[in-house]
């Protein structure tokens, strides 16, 4: 018996555990939405925009570890999803992304809303390919899923042109895989795992510095006995963060350009650094030359190509990192020292990581009061010094989660991306966590939001700037705040310094918003209304709810390294530029 291409294609995916799929409708999938009608076990869900409709995948599929499932159509549809497949690229996020497309003989012609979207996601996938053959599909499928998920997870972009959706084939799914020159290694080398122990024993300084591919391996738990074993503290990238609980006694903080000073001052004076899950970019690193310049650093990452590519390294291992801890918890042993953990408490105690309380709404306060709230939570984060802020403060632990977008820095990742981690973990408290700009990139959402009945609680901290490019113009550029300013008119006096009585009304209100789409809105103006609307946020069951934190605009991210410099060169405070 036949079959058409587009039940095959709902069969294969139910043969993979799909049990969602964002989607927005187009011409040439119409034929795979039919398809899917005719189904009750996936549920496609219709964002506003396909970038928060990727966003969205994106959100369900660290939350759940399961692989998120985009489909879209041809031409502008594919297009709208570019920036999502880099986000989960960089990230290493599993996503297969279907895309519609026009007929095999038609490709090339230049016929509406064709794009050679497999060409344009070429580098900011992990594979794309176009389906030519109808009996390839079943394969292609499956093959997608396994690759998405597999070694270092990453995006599928997969091209399903009209034809050979409507084309009759095998019903015949593969029952395995095997692609030829795609081996991806698990396994640590032993020998390697043992010679980075022999380094270990003998360091006066160890350090442990933790990326996100231990949150991505499952790493948590082996990471913390390997700590407790050799009593070696631990610094984590910001995707590292919750790599061991963050109210560990051996947790330091985070590193980079705005770790902490004890986390900084720790990796620049260890004399062994055992890093794992990290592909050490320069938001870590800051200046080459001088990171780490007195360790031999040992690095485990799944991703061969990561090792020696933007650090040298003295100890290379390839391997998935909770096979690796696995199996180095097997005979590791004590070896931290009592004097190198006092000396790093000492760093914390001569500079905390601490905001002026005397101020007014501080986002140290908001972060607080999350943590002694809300005892389980998934936090998403969008990008810029709320993201910041929420990676220093936000305590992360077995039953919290932190999801963000690291390497690429999305702007407007975070609210669809909750929206998605909500339909993943529908009994969990969700917690959106933005600034006034990054929610308005795709505040469109909110629709899907209220439509899917989504109760996410969204902190949008408003200092009516965006903020962290206007830090950069505060501290480095002479306060000139060029177009950073979003309650700036054409009306305004040019060469403005900052907010002052003159200054236009900010646009949107965000509470009138959240009404206007049938959501909850709620303002904070004070730190003694923060549990309040909490309490109140948390009490609505049936739609998200906005809460405005109406912040200082002047509020910076500290410590903070300017870019190229060490990471040991700290700027504490506006007083130390």
């Amino acid at each position: 018996m036949q079959i058409s291409g587009t039940k095959l294609f709902v069969n294969a995916l139910l043969s993979e555990g799909v049990d969602t799929i964002f989607g927005y409708p187009g011409g040439y999938i119409t034929d795979l939405l039919d398809e899917l009608y005719k189904q009750d076990d996936i549920e496609v869900i219709l964002p506003r925009h396909e970038q928060g409709l990727i966003h969205a995948a994106d959100g369900y599929a660290r939350s759940t570890g399961k692989v998120g499932v985009c489909l879209v159509t041809s031409g502008p549809g594919a297009t709208n999803l570019v920036t999502g497949i880099a986000t989960a690229n960089y990230d290493s996020i599993p996503l297969v992304c279907f895309t519609g497309q026009v007929s095999t003989g038609l490709i090339g012609n230049d016929a509406f809303q064709e794009v050679d979207i497999i060409g344009i996601t070429r580098g900011i996938c992990k594979y794309g390919v176009t389906v030519k053959n109808r009996e390839d599909l079943g394969r292609i499928i499956k093959e997608a899923f396994y690759i998405a998920r597999s070694g270092k997870p990453g995006p599928v972009v997969i091209d399903l042109p009209k034809d050979i959706q409507l084309a009759k084939g095998s019903p015949d799914l593969p029952k395995k895989i095997e692609i030829r020159g795609y081996k991806p290694n698990t396994n640590a080398h032993v020998g390697q795992l043992k010679r980075a122990w022999r380094t270990l024993k003998n360091a006066k300084k160890p350090l442990i510095l933790a990326g996100g591919g231990i949150n991505i391996s499952g790493a948590n738990f082996a990471l913390q006995r390997f700590a407790e074993i050799t009593n070696i503290p631990v610094i984590t990238t910001v995707m590292g963060r919750g790599a061991i609980p963050t109210a560990h006694p051996l947790f330091v903080g985070n590193v980079g350009m705005h770790g902490c000073y004890a986390g900084n001052k720790a990796i620049s004076e260890s004399d062994v650094l055992f890093s794992i899950g990290t592909r050490f970019n320069d938001r870590i690193t800051g200046d080459l030359n001088e990171f780490a310049p007195n360790a031999t650093i040992i690095h485990i990452d799944i991703d061969s190509s990561a090792i020696s590519r933007n650090v040298k390294v003295d100890i290379p291992i390839v391997s998935d990192a909770k096979n690796a801890l696995d199996k180095i918890n097997e005979w590791c042993t004590k070896v931290g020292k009592q004097e190198w953990l006092d000396r790093i408490n000492n760093w914390h105690e001569e500079v905390p990581l601490e905001m002026r309380r005397d101020k007014g709404l501080s986002p140290q306060m908001i972060m607080e009061k999350i943590n002694e709230m809300f005892e389980e939570y998934i936090a998403v984060l969008d990008v810029g010094q709320h993201q910041m802020w929420a990676t220093q403060y936000l305590e992360i632990n077995e039953k919290r989660m932190m999801l963000q977008s690291g390497g690429l820095g999305t702007m407007g990742y975070g609210f669809p991306a909750s929206i998605g981690a909500k339909l993943g973990n529908p009994d969990k408290t969700v917690i959106c966590i933005s600034g006034d700009g990054g929610f308005q990139m795709n505040l469109q959402e909110m629709a899907t939001a209220v439509l899917n009945e989504t109760p996410v609680i969204i902190c949008i901290l408003n200092n009516s700037f965006l903020g962290m490019v206007r830090q950069f113009q505060q501290l480095f550029y002479g306060k000139r705040y060029e177009i950073t300013c979003l309650r700036r008119r054409k009306s305004c006096p040019d060469k403005c310094k900052g907010p002052n009585k003159e200054c236009a009304q900010y646009s949107p209100d965000f509470v009138k918003l959240a009404e206007s789409y049938g959501a909850h809105g709620l303002r904070v103006t004070d730190a003694s209304e923060i549990e309040g609307a909490f309490n109140e946020a948390r009490s609505y069951k049936d739609a998200p709810t906005i809460i405005e934190f109406i912040i200082d605009t002047d509020e910076l991210v500290m410590p903070m390294v300017k870019g190229g410099n060490p990471i040991s060169e700290m700027i504490l405070s506006p007083k130390g530029i």
